[in-house]
């Protein structure tokens, strides 16, 4: 891919308009089904022309939502300074195209105003990811987690302030509790700055926001839901079908351990695996056309390391449906 010049996007971009994008709960936010996350591969240890060339992929094909936080990198900081760059080089002319979200509630910086869920810590935070960014505001703004020490009241009328303030112009949660989110919910709602989405793990193997009734919930609401993790960390795709790749992220181990391919886990991959065949996919992309075809699902997050790996992903967007039957559930 050339990336030398004036970025100019495809004319083609939104002709497929209809089969790429789903509304956002009850608002008028489209979100197209496949958005791209920049947990990983987009930090400072990352070449920054790789992710140029896989964000310019992503938005010549309808991609227009890039979901990031504070603390992405590594180091913390650097994937939303990414962003910046990506933002001065290429994406400044087409900023009303996209949708560009952020997040805070997990640890950033020492003391005891950089984590959890303080009106101190978000704001402040959010400041600093508006100027890593290059940014007057995001679209959406996160609180990451919930905060068990800090009053609900505190942490949502922050993220209310932060919409009157202009510096994001929806909110959102994620990994947050059931009960929770209904008090937050109902906070937000009566100070009319509704609760746009949930974001949330969901994937094949870890089903919890079915399971604890939160997609549910979200879908009669009229909150979007978008899921993180869709492939659990690559165990969801063919990498670790015949063993552990020594470049692989389970034999760094960081995020995802070893100990965790359990021969039962192993068979139950493989059984998907020939199902993913016999419908003529990639497991992933089974993987990720289950998660779509779940009542309440606006969009699944997906990370890339090369314009051929978000190629591939992007094809579950025209995956046939199916039933649950087809795959059953693991249980370790």
């Amino acid at each position: 891919m050339d990336l030398k010049g004036a970025y100019l996007p495809a004319e083609t971009r939104y002709d497929d308009s209809d089969n790429l994008y789903r509304r956002c709960g009850r608002s008028g936010v489209l979100l197209p089904k496949i958005s791209l996350g920049f947990w990983h591969n987009f930090g400072g240890v990352d070449p920054y022309e790789r992710a140029r060339a896989i964000t310019h992929y992503a938005f010549d094909h309808g991609i227009t939502h890039f979901d990031l936080a504070n603390n992405y990198g590594p180091p913390y900081g650097s994937a939303e300074e990414t962003m910046g760059r990506l933002i001065d080089d290429d994406f400044r002319p087409y900023r009303d195209e996209l949708f560009i979200s952020s997040k805070a509630g997990y640890d950033m910086w020492g003391g005891p105003y950089g984590n959890w869920g303080s009106r101190k810590y978000l704001m402040a935070s959010l400041d600093q990811s508006l100027k890593r960014m290059h940014l007057d505001y995001v679209d959406l703004f996160y609180s990451h987690r919930f905060d068990p020490e800090t009053p609900i009241e505190e942490t949502m009328q922050a993220l209310v302030d932060i919409v009157r303030q202009g510096k994001a112009l929806y909110v959102g949660i994620s990994n947050w509790p059931l009960e929770p989110l209904k008090l937050a919910t109902e906070y937000l709602k009566a100070h009319d700055v509704p609760l746009l989405i949930y974001q949330g793990r969901l994937n094949i193997l870890d089903r919890k926001p079915i399971e604890t009734g939160i997609l549910d919930y979200c879908a009669d609401q009229g909150i979007g839901f978008i899921s993180f993790s869709p492939l659990a960390q690559g165990l969801l795709t063919d990498r670790y079908l015949n063993g552990v790749p020594t470049d692989s992220r389970m034999a760094v181990g960081k995020f995802l351990k070893q100990e965790q391919l359990t021969p039962e886990l192993l068979s139950y991959l493989q059984r998907l695996n020939s199902t993913a065949a016999s419908r003529h996919e990639t497991l992933a992309e089974m993987a990720l056309a289950w998660i779509l075809h779940q009542r309440g699902m606006t969009s699944v997050l997906v990370g890339a390391s090369s314009v051929a790996q978000l190629e591939k992903n992007m094809r579950c967007v025209s995956a046939q449906p199916f039933g649950d039957e087809e795959i059953g559930s693991f249980r370790s």
